[in-house]
C-alpha cells in the first residue's frame, strides 16, 4: 500500500508522537509497505511560540498539493492539526480522497495550561479539522468516550507499544544513580508548563527525584528545585538504565493522551504513580493493576496526592511491573494502524 503521513511533530523532535510515528513508520516499511512523509524538515519554517523545539512549517498550499500528488497515495494519515496537517487535510477533500487523522495531545487542555484559553474555543477548531476524517486514532477507549462527548464519535483504536529489546529489567541502573539516596523517583518527558513537573517536584518525598528530558521551564525549577538531580535529555540505551535504576516513575502530566514513557518504565521494571486522569487511569488502572486483560499484580498507583500514589507504586514487585509492560506490542500498534487506513476506504487492500 501507498501510505503518505502528514505530521508537524517530526524529528529532532523527541516526545511520544514522534517516536510512535517513527517506529510505525518503520515497521510498515518492514512489512513491504511504501511510506512517504511531508514534514515540517522538507520546508522553510519558524519556531513556534512559546515552544520553539516545534518548527512550524512554512510551506504553500501548491507545494504540499504537488508532493501529495507526486506520490500518489492509496491511504493518507494526517496526525497533527498543525499548518502541513491543515494543508494536507484541505487538499484531501478537494480531491475526495478519504483520510484519516489521530488525536496525540489534549490541545483544550494544553492551551488552557499555556495561555488560559478556554478549552471549548479550542474544542470547536479540533472538531472543524477532525469532522471530515474517515476516522480519528486514537490510543485508548477513555479518550475515544471524550472525542464523542464532544461532537468526534468516529474514533478508532491505535495503542501504543514499547520496543523490548531496548527497554527491559536485566539492565544496570544508570550511573548518575549509584550515590543517589533511595528511593529514587523519576520523571521523564518534556520539562514545560503543560508536563506539570513543578508538582513532581514539590511532592513530599524522602528520597531522590531525578528528571530525564529538557525544556523551556528547565532553568526556573533547577533554581527552585536544588535538591534535585537534573540529568537533560537521555535516549535509547541510557535512557532504558534510568528507567531501569528508578523505584518509581512519576508521571504527574494532565494533558497527556496516553504516556508512552509509562510503559517504558514498566517494561524497564519501575513502578508508575500519577494523578487519576486520562493516561495513567489507561495505564495503570485505578486500583493500580493494569488494564491489559484479566486483573493483575500491583504495578504502580494512581491518587490525586501525587507523593501518596509515588509511596504506594513502590509496594509493586518489579518482576510484575515488566511482564505487565511486555504486553504493550508495536507489532499490534501497526496491525490497527493498518485496520484504520483500510476502514476509511473500503476499497483498499488488507494487507498485514
Amino acid at each position: 500500500m501507498r501510505i503518505l503521513i502528514v505530521s508537524d511533530a517530526w524529528m529532532p523532535q523527541v516526545n511520544g508522537v514522534v517516536r510512535t510515528l517513527a517506529t510505525t513508520i518503520s515497521l510498515l516499511r518492514a512489512r513491504g509497505h511504501r511510506v512517504h512523509t511531508i514534514t515540517p524538515d522538507q520546508y522553510w519554517s519558524v519556531p513556534m511560540p512559546s515552544y520553539p523545539e516545534i518548527r512550524l512549517a512554512l510551506a504553500t498550499r501548491r507545494r504540499v498539493a504537488a508532493a501529495i500528488a507526486a506520490f500518489a497515495p492509496e491511504a493518507v494519515h494526517i496526525a497533527t492539526e498543525g499548518p502541513l496537517g491543515w494543508l494536507a487535510r484541505g487538499w484531501c477533500i478537494r480531491a475526495g480522497l478519504p483520510f484519516t487523522t489521530s488525536f496525540h495531545t489534549r490541545f483544550p487542555d494544553y492551551v488552557q495550561a499555556r495561555i488560559g484559553l478556554a478549552p471549548r474555543h479550542v474544542w470547536r477548531v479540533l472538531r472543524r479539522f477532525h469532522g471530515p476524517a474517515a476516522n480519528i486514532m486514537v490510543a485508548t477507549p477513555r479518550l475515544a468516550e471524550e472525542l464523542a462527548v464532544h461532537g468526534l464519535p468516529h474514533t478508532r483504536p491505535w495503542t501504543r507499544g514499547v520496543d523490548l529489546a531496548l527497554f527491559r529489567a536485566d539492565l544496570a541502573p544508570h550511573p548518575a544513580f549509584a550515590d543517589l539516596p533511595r528511593p529514587i523517583a523519576l520523571h521523564v518527558g518534556r520539562v514545560a508548563v503543560e508536563k506539570n513537573v513543578e508538582a513532581f517536584l514539590a511532592a513530599d518525598w524522602h528520597g531522590s527525584k531525578v528528571v530525564v528530558g529538557d525544556g523551556p521551564a528547565l532553568e526556573a525549577l533547577q533554581r527552585r528545585f536544588p535538591d534535585a538531580h537534573f540529568l537533560g535529555a537521555l535516549h535509547g540505551e541510557a535512557l532504558a538504565s534510568a528507567y531501569a535504576g528508578a523505584d518509581v516513575l512519576a508521571f504527574p502530566s494532565r494533558t497527556d493522551t496516553f504516556g508512552l514513557v509509562m510503559i517504558e518504565a514498566l517494561a524497564c521494571g519501575t513502578p508508575v504513580a500519577g494523578y487519576p486522569v486520562a493516561g495513567p487511569l489507561d495505564v495503570v488502572g485505578a486500583d493500580g493493576r493494569g488494564t491489559q486483560g484479566s486483573p493483575q499484580a500491583l504495578v504502580g498507583a494512581v491518587d490525586d496526592d501525587l507523593a501518596a500514589a509515588m509511596v504506594r507504586a513502590l509496594h509493586a514487585r518489579r518482576s510484575d511491573c515488566a511482564a505487565y509492560g511486555a504486553r504493550f506490542s508495536w507489532d499490534r500498534s501497526c496491525d490497527q494502524f493498518l485496520s484504520a487506513l483500510a476502514a476509511a476506504d473500503p476499497g483498499l487492500p488488507m494487507v498485514a
